[in-house]
């Protein structure tokens, strides 16, 4: 038996190179703006652009989505989530340095 299937997948590669206004943020991570300012207060996510608004970059996308599951699924405080992500992220870099052959 064979199925056909005629549905598209789009999607957004979440990476440095993409930027988000905070509204756009906000709006991909179902949150709140006053959820965003607690976020950049605490050290989850950093803006890469100041003034005169906040833009975000994929990889704060990214950080947000797991400070939130982080929070909403494991009762972590902001701090603990920002401290959590930075760690998993630092296994992450050194897992993917022991895969790369050497030069």
């Amino acid at each position: 038996m064979s199925h056909t299937f005629d549905s598209d997948v789009r999607g957004v590669v979440l990476d440095a190179r993409v930027t988000f206004a905070a509204d756009e943020f906000c709006r991909l991570c179902g949150i709140r703006r006053s959820m965003l300012v607690e976020m950049v207060d605490e050290g989850v996510v950093e803006p890469v652009h100041d003034a005169p608004e906040w833009h975000f970059d994929g990889v704060s996308v990214t950080r947000a989505q797991r400070a939130l599951r982080l929070v909403e699924d494991l009762g972590v405080n902001w701090p603990g989530a920002a401290l959590a992500i930075d760690l998993l992220e630092r296994l992450e870099r050194q897992s993917r340095r022991r895969l790369e052959p050497a030069a």
